[in-house]
């Protein structure tokens, strides 16, 4: 691999130096130093590791919390890890203070080393979509949320327990569970919405059946747990599980074991479960729709993704990245005007919405340029009334004939307008496990 990171140790004994050098992963270009002043000046460090008793003139104070300072001060950037043998807490709340984000105690644990130091090169590849860029997954923006979220995804980096993911609709939670998945090297990456299987199909597609387990079972299936053995299996929408599968899920959880329906013997799978919703399970606990036992098994490792009215720096980046996805057909910019436009705008469907917008935009705009007027009606054109004076409707159907057929009208434009069940359900304010069985109720079909 092409060394493109810096990492300075900071350690006055050379043999410890030496050691720890040999201790650094692939992917790091290291320097070696004993003193703040001698920091080069023409290298960015991505990261450091100081020892906190470093010092550079014997019968001097330790110059650890110097050197951090010196290092701050060139790089704000700079990921430091301080090293001590001293665990007492003054010693450690020095260290934070001085700016290092981690601490590592000596003697130095190689595993321990590595794992630290590829938490941090797994964020700055996130940072510069080294990796992200080949499969065309990436995490766009430089606000302080999507910093945020970049450092947390990094800090995940080879952890075996499962990863909750909350958030609005269309904030990207799938995109995260594969760049979760992604980091990890190439490895399975199977999802499952909740809301869109039967409660009573679920088991089977979760875990499995053997031929003949029940009426139609004319095959062995391979459960989703099972072929996410050794990866990574993506549970969307977990608030829509039924109460009776979150008791199995727990139970996988806590096992690791799978039985597929209608077999005798259970068999062991290592799959890293990843779940996602739209709403706070906690207050789904407090109306007994989740059990609580489930919720703290899931929820050990857990990322927040804010809602894109709460990171609208990160509008600009988005918008133009989307625009820019469509320029190979159709070249088409945006002004100043229609960019504040979109920043201005709440983004109820968030990412996926503003998404939506960017490619019809580019499709309807009547300029290369897309302007202000041309963003304004698109985003504030209303639903077009209904036909209340149809005859038929106001002679031949009951009220509720009526207002079922008006509801199927509704989610029939919102549908063509949006090509997003996950927009759409936002736009109607109801949850998708809701909308989908008013679709199957209507018989209503889309693309």
């Amino acid at each position: 691999m092409t060394e493109l990171f810096n990492l300075l140790i900071a350690e006055d004994d050379h043999i410890l130096a030496t050691t720890i050098k040999l201790m650094v992963p692939a992917g790091f270009k290291v320097y070696i130093t004993n003193n703040p002043k001698n920091i080069p000046d023409h290298v960015f460090f991505h990261a450091a590791m100081v020892d906190m008793h470093l010092i550079s003139k014997v019968g001097e104070r330790p110059d650890g919390p110097d050197m951090i300072a010196a290092i701050i001060k060139k790089n704000p950037q700079t990921e430091i890890i301080s090293m001590s043998g001293d665990l007492n807490r003054e010693n450690m709340e020095s260290a934070i203070k001085a700016g290092a984000q981690r601490f590592l105690s000596k003697p130095l644990s190689a595993e321990e080393v590595t794992l630290g130091l590829e938490k941090i090169l797994a964020y700055w590849q996130l940072r510069q979509f080294e990796f992200l860029n080949k499969s065309n997954i990436q995490l766009i923006g430089s606000s302080k949320e999507t910093e945020t979220l970049r450092k947390k995804i990094a800090s995940l980096k080879q952890e075996k327990s499962a990863v909750l993911i909350e958030g609005e609709t269309g904030t990207g939670k799938e995109v995260v569970a594969r760049i979760l998945n992604q980091q990890e090297g190439k490895r399975p990456f199977v999802t499952i919405n909740c809301a869109a299987i039967n409660e009573n199909l679920f088991e089977s597609e979760f875990f499995g059946h053997v031929k003949g387990a029940f009426t139609g079972a004319d095959t062995n299936k391979l459960g989703l747990a099972e072929a996410a053995h050794g990866g990574d299996l993506f549970l969307d929408e977990i608030e829509a599980l039924p109460l009776s599968q979150q008791a199995k899920l727990l139970r996988f959880l806590e096992s690791g074991e799978i039985r597929k329906v209608g077999a005798k013997d259970s068999i062991l799978v290592q799959t890293r479960i990843i779940v996602a919703s739209n709403q706070p399970l906690t207050q789904l606990i407090s109306e007994k729709k989740f059990r609580e036992d489930l919720y703290f098994r899931l929820s050990s490792q857990k990322i927040e993704i804010s809602p894109l009215r709460n990171r609208t720096d990160d509008v600009t980046e988005i918008a133009n990245y989307f625009i820019a996805q469509e320029k190979p057909r159709r070249n088409k910019t945006i002004d100043n005007d229609a960019m504040m436009a979109l920043k201005t705008y709440s983004w109820p469907g968030n990412v996926r919405e503003l998404k939506r917008v960017c490619e019809q935009l580019v499709l309807t705009s009547p300029l290369p340029m897309i302007r202000k007027i041309d963003i304004e009606h698109f985003l504030f054109k209303s639903i077009p009334d209904s036909d209340v004076t149809d005859s038929q409707s106001n002679m031949n159907c009951s009220l509720d004939e009526y207002m079922q057929a008006q509801e199927k009208k509704i989610i029939e434009f919102i549908l063509k307008n949006t090509n997003d069940v996950d927009a759409a359900a936002q736009k109607l304010k109801v949850s998708k496990s809701n909308l989908y069985k008013k679709i199957k109720d209507h018989g209503i079909t889309y693309e």
